[in-house]
């Protein structure tokens, strides 16, 4: 018992020795090596050893005494007891600094703000019991910015994330900064257009040494800025900072007016213009006579402007590419303006980058170089002009993805309509397609035609007339605009601008030779609509925006077709295509969990877009129905034939946007009347011309690889126009001899240089093949079938449970309910919900049996009851989709389904329940 009690004294003392080295060890890491130049009243000696970092009680207060310090000495080492090695670390806290009231030590603030104080040697201490009032920084919870410290140099110590500068270029002096906004701010109608902070300016050789009049510094010496040190450096800065803000009065937001001079506050304020004052040219160089010239007239959109072998863009434009692309912001250009720019190799990334972000995007190109304007005189100005305005709903880029791109444009008018229904006249296009519908639609207070059409096209962007479009039509396309994973922006325009009266439509079209090269003529497309005036109001508010975009091009050359939201199909409304997650989910409106893409194993992006346009018109005739339920039947029993097909669709690039490409280029009156950039255009037309050729190549051996089985193109041709193929006026003689021509001529057409006469060739050729350009549209859209209907049979066959061909009853089965002699049946035996799949498996198979059949008789309504969470949502999304399914001629998950044709599915507002992800209605 003694011994262990001796043994744990000992083990005590030992712990007490270690304890204390380990305390001197840690208090050695807060102690700063001593100097020999430094006084001994200076505070930096005690008894041969260095000064404690927290020194204790003087003059009876508790108050720690801020001391003046040489330069550490990072050579030194600093060795402890028990403890490897260490060199001596930046010192984190002065030898002597305020204590709080509270005799705590200090703040934990102060402890943080001190890294940003330096103590001005020049004005010493009496003592160590000294304490600085006058001359030392304040280091409580409050940090006041002295009005010296300029702006340039702070992005080290504010960031311009934390809004630390106000719009005005002047710091505040508050310890929180904002940025001020103004709400009317002029400029381009696009999504991020603000007033922006230039960015600052970093010297990362420089060492800063901003001080107040105390003698405080605040930043050390670690930090990299412009230093300014005197009076004539700040007044320099702050000069600086105001030629940030335009130079141009009446880019003033106090000052701002449209070309008819309103201001922002007006209603029939036009954002598109601005006006200039009368004398504003005479202070101008030629080259601002251009540009503001063609500015005013496009306020809306950014304007690249070419000067020599770059593009710039100027004043509130110049704010977006600093802030979207991060450009450098300067005082040069044209009237030494603020700008910012690129070389011409990065303009195209920089274009497809801006319109990306929604920005609509023009350039100003050169029309001749600098050596031929000399040659017309010594003071003559190199002509420009603004070629095209590329906007995100007219993008024409092979890059823009597999989803078609559309511009709506619609007119609301009430003409001949009864009960206060409500008719609307829309037009549409995809400039990349070049293909513009036309049509109307009469619709009612709950707008479920309007939601229809915008659901089943998505368009990118809507124009309207502003005052004409009543508050609840707005108030729904503002609703469809927050559906899906892609922004919809809305473009009123003022009243009588574009939206005209259909009789100046028709001039219009007549005298500008618009829609001259459509397959079909352009009043033929009108035949069909029943309110044909107010279609041709807004097919001339989408002239109108296009051709102010420069795309009469595309005008000219495009298809015109009629276009039915309802007839002839499954009337499925805006909100049953939103409630039954047609397209987008309810999640997050991307399009996982939705039918779409559960159908879609198409191998072409002209494929995907065919797939949406059939889902959104189910068939409604038992023959169109069976015809395709036979091609997905002969290609699941053929696997082979499945994988060929695969193998040939792969390899093909998108068909249908290329012949677009090749249509509009022929005889195009704009850019490839550029002499300095048709070289350019010219070396892309070869690259699009010969991957088209080679594309359609690939496609026609597939066509005749599957003529020759007899069963498969049989049903085929029951489904789409198949051109003739062979013979002496068959597209494979004549697609022979363009690949042989284009070989011969453009071998390295990957990266081939235009001569001109390669360019009258180039022509030619493409004159001889758009001559064809119904039967190779035929082709296309054949190849787009085939894609779909193989989809189809993949669905079917790589399905995890069980799929059947639905039997569809004869249109007269249906017909005879209202004779009194029976009626519409829908009989699903094993029922189960194609993509709610939960974490177990598939879900409960359900019987669902309405109506009377040739064995039995049964309700033709059914109540359906149960508790929350119990499924009913489920089973009633099941049975429409399998509707749905059965219609458009694909296979139905169940293990029977026979079933009369719907004409129509709706379901209540708000049925947005997801089962298998535990949210259900209560």
């Amino acid at each position: 018992m003694y011994f262990n009690i001796n043994l744990t004294s000992l083990k005590a003392d030992s712990c007490r020795s270690t304890k204390m080295q380990r305390q001197k060890s840690i208090l050695s890491f807060f102690q700063k090596p001593s100097l020999p130049s430094q006084s001994p009243d200076a505070g930096e000696k005690n008894d041969g050893r260095q000064a404690p970092l927290f020194s204790g009680k003087q003059n009876n207060q508790n108050v720690f005494q801020p001391a003046i310090h040489g330069l550490v000495d990072t050579s030194l080492e600093i060795r402890g007891t028990d403890t490897p090695p260490e060199k001596v670390p930046c010192q984190i806290l002065p030898v002597n600094i305020k204590e709080n009231e509270g005799g705590k030590g200090a703040t934990l603030f102060s402890s943080i703000m001190h890294k940003f104080i330096k103590f001005d040697d020049r004005e010493k201490p009496n003592g160590r019991n000294q304490v600085h009032s006058a001359n030392a920084c304040s280091t409580s919870g409050t940090f006041t910015i002295p009005k010296e410290l300029p702006m340039q140099g702070m992005d080290t110590l504010y960031s311009e994330k934390d809004n630390g500068i106000i719009s005005n270029g002047m710091v505040d002096q508050t310890s929180v900064l904002n940025i001020e906004s103004v709400d009317d701010v002029p400029g381009p109608h696009t999504p991020g257009m603000r007033l922006l902070v230039p960015r600052l300016k970093r010297i990362p050789e420089d060492v800063p040494k901003f001080e107040d009049k105390n003698g405080c510094s605040f930043l050390n010496s670690s930090k990299r800025a412009k230093p300014l040190q005197d009076s004539a450096s700040l007044i320099k800065n702050h000069e600086e900072i105001s030629n940030s803000i335009s130079k141009f009065e009446w880019l003033d937001p106090a000052r701002i007016r449209d070309a008819n001079g309103r201001r922002p506050n007006d209603p029939l304020y036009d954002k598109k213009t601005l006006y200039l004052p009368p004398d504003a040219f005479k202070k101008m160089s030629a080259s601002q006579k251009q540009y503001w010239t063609v500015k005013s007239q496009y306020m809306d959109v950014l304007l690249f402007f070419k000067v020599g072998k770059f593009y710039e863009l100027y004043e509130l434009d110049a704010e977006i590419g600093h802030k979207e692309l991060d450009w450098k912001m300067t005082l040069s250009g044209v009237g030494k303006c603020r700008q910012v720019g690129i070389s011409e190799i990065g303009i195209d990334d920089a274009v497809e980058k801006l319109v990306a972000c929604g920005y609509k995007v023009g350039r100003v190109e050169q029309l001749e170089t600098s050596d031929q304007a000399k040659s017309r005189g010594a003071n003559s100005v190199i002509q420009r002009k603004l070629v095209q305005v590329v906007t995100p709903s007219t993008t024409t880029d092979r890059n823009m993805g597999p989803d078609a791109v559309y511009l709506l444009a619609i007119k609301e008018g009430n003409y001949g309509v009864d009960n206060g229904a409500t008719a609307y006249g829309f037009a549409f296009a995809d400039c990349a397609a070049l293909r513009v519908w036309v049509g109307s639609i009469n619709d009612d207070a709950s707008h479920a035609a309007l939601g229809a059409l915008l659901m089943q096209i998505s368009p990118k962007e809507v124009i309207y007339e502003n005052r004409e479009l009543s508050r609840s039509a707005q108030k729904e396309l503002r609703k469809y605009s927050l559906i899906g994973s892609t922004a919809l922006q809305l473009s009123p325009v003022l009243p009588g601008t574009d939206f005209v009266d259909a009789s100046e439509v028709r001039n219009l079209i007549q005298s500008k030779d618009y829609f001259k090269r459509s397959t079909n003529p352009w009043n033929c497309a009108l035949d069909s609509i029943m309110h044909r005036d107010l279609s041709l109001c807004a097919l001339g508010g989408l002239i109108g925006h296009l051709s102010r975009l420069m795309f009469d091009d595309i005008l000219r050359n495009a298809d015109i077709l009629p276009y039915q939201v309802y007839k002839g199909c499954l009337r499925m409304d805006g909100q049953t295509l939103v409630n039954l997650e047609i397209f987008s989910n309810s999640a997050n409106g991307g399009s996982s969990g939705t039918l779409f893409n559960y159908l879609d194993n198409c191998m072409t992006s002209s494929g995907k877009r065919l797939l949406r346009n059939w889902i959104c018109h189910p068939l409604k005739h038992a023959e169109g129905i069976n015809n395709r339920l036979d091609v997905i039947e002969n290609l699941m029993a053929r696997s082979e034939i499945m994988l060929v097909t695969a193998q040939y669709l792969r390899k093909l690039p998108d068909l249908e946007r290329m012949l677009g490409r090749i249509k509009v280029s022929f005889q195009a009156s704009g850019s490839l009347a550029l002499p300095l950039i048709s070289k350019k255009l010219l070396k892309q037309q070869v690259k699009v011309f010969r991957s088209l050729v080679k594309g359609l190549r690939n496609g026609m051996d597939l066509l005749l690889l599957l003529l020759k089985e007899e069963q498969l193109i049989s049903s085929l041709s029951k489904n789409f126009k198949l051109p003739e193929l062979h013979g002496s006026n068959g597209l494979e003689r004549f697609l022979v001899q363009f690949e042989a021509a284009v070989d011969s001529e453009f071998p390295k057409y990957q990266n081939h240089d235009v001569t001109d006469s390669e360019a009258g060739m180039l022509s030619v050729l493409i004159e001889l093949f758009i001559e064809k350009a119904t039967q190779w549209g035929e082709v296309i859209h054949a190849i787009n079938c085939i894609d779909v209907l193989r989809s189809f049979a993949v669905t079917a066959s790589m399905s995890c449970g069980a799929m059947c061909r639905p039997d569809i009853l004869p249109d007269s089965k249906a017909i005879s309910f209202c004779e009194g002699k029976g009626g519409p049946v829908l009989k699903i035996k094993g029922l189960w919900h194609p993509f709610a799949l939960g974490e177990s498996g598939l879900p409960v198979p359900n019987d669902v049996f309405l109506g009377e059949d040739s064995d039995s008789q049964y309700p033709r309504t059914v109540l359906l009851t149960g508790p929350n969470m119990g499924g009913k949502s489920t089973l009633l999304r099941a049975t429409c989709l399998a509707v749905i399914l059965a219609q458009l001629g694909c296979f139905v998950p169940s293990e029977k389904c026979v079933l009369s044709l719907a004409d129509m599915i709706f379901t209540r507002l708000g049925a947005t329940d997801r089962i298998m992800t535990g949210e259900s209605k209560l």
